[in-house]
């Protein structure tokens, strides 16, 4: 009979990023995972595929089908002790999002199936309840690309493929708010509810709320969009990914200069802010793709893993919401979105 002692037990010291989606990538270090076999990690009772295996350090690959946030490493005989992180769940398939998902003040959750430019879909904007039920919303809009809701809780969505930007009602019933914004894309609204809209060939407009247009700002244009959302000091984020692998979020004052606020970024989507002023984008950092944290001193890192991902939103319910092009994920971080307004 083999008699194991605490100090061969496999132990986790550190894990990075804090989460992922399935497809994500979670890095391992501790001791004694391998002393005994090749290391096996388990998300509660599902086995995950191990990309590295060492002793001492450990990629762990996301299976499908993991919901659990338990991480445990095994070698032979011998577990560690649970380490907990967030995993996301699947809340809802068969979607095809280009940007960040929007979330009403119910905690209903709104994301497209966009399509290829000029495909027309069955449904353009889906809503997914509180209790994660999907259901068809706007079915007769081309390319619906950024959704954005103002402060009475409307809900603003562009089409890339006429320019013109929808206001939709609860019901799904649509009219034209305003049109002539080229290729539109991202939308945000100021403290003022002063609309933003991304036209990804090279300009930020700026709708008032009596729909008076202005060139708020020019840009370099975009191969993909332009992404968009306002920050706690009032100034304008946007991400416009090039074929560059180190792209910058911008940021631009009320008076629409234009600066770049970090660089570093492989193909940047959407961004959204929590109410400690960090921002999160949808990107790639260092060749690992998911959604980066970034500081309000400008200090960035990986916050959660995973592929194909295009945007991201809070919940109330302190959950983030992750989209990737083909589905949404819920994650439980524990982090409260920063308010409109």
């Amino acid at each position: 009979m083999a008699i194991f002692k605490d100090a061969d037990r496999p132990e986790i010291s550190m894990v990075s990023p804090a989460a992922a989606i399935p497809g994500g990538e979670f890095q391992i270090r501790g001791r004694n995972f391998a002393r005994a076999d090749r290391p096996r990690v388990l998300f509660g009772d599902v086995l995950a595929p191990v990309v590295i295996g060492s002793n001492s350090y450990v990629i762990a690959k996301v299976p499908d089908g993991a919901a659990v946030g338990k991480m445990v490493v095994e070698s032979g005989m011998q577990s560690s002790p649970v380490w907990q992180c967030g995993i996301g769940v699947q809340i809802a398939d068969s979607m095809h999002p280009v940007a960040n998902p929007a979330v009403d003040t119910f905690g209903n959750i709104y994301a497209t199936f966009s399509g290829s430019r000029g495909q027309k879909t069955p449904v353009s904007v889906y809503r997914v309840d509180v209790n994660y039920d999907v259901k068809p919303l706007v079915t007769d809009m081309m390319n619906a690309t950024g959704l954005a809701f103002d402060r009475d809780g409307m809900l603003y969505v562009s089409s890339r493929y006429d320019g013109i930007v929808y206001q939709v009602a609860q019901n799904g019933s649509m009219s034209v708010y305003v049109e002539g914004m080229g290729v539109a894309t991202g939308l945000a609204f100021d403290h003022d509810d002063n609309l933003y809209v991304g036209d990804r060939s090279g300009t930020i407009f700026k709708i008032s709320r009596q729909r008076q247009i202005y060139v708020f700002c020019t840009m370099e244009p975009s191969i993909a969009a332009y992404h968009l959302a306002f920050g706690p000091d009032g100034n304008l984020f946007v991400t416009g990914p090039t074929t560059s692998s180190y792209d910058a979020v911008h940021r631009i004052t009320p008076a629409g200069e234009s600066e770049v606020y970090f660089r570093g970024l492989g193909r940047p989507q959407g961004l959204a802010f929590d109410a400690e002023g960090n921002l999160y984008v949808a990107a790639s950092m260092g060749g690992r793709k998911g959604v980066v944290r970034i500081d309000p001193d400008r200090h960035a890192e990986l916050y959660l893993s995973g592929p194909n991902i295009v945007g991201l939103a809070f919940t109330p319910s302190k959950a983030m919401v992750v989209a990737t092009n083909n589905a949404l994920y819920r994650v439980d971080v524990g982090i409260r979105g920063l308010l409109p307004g």
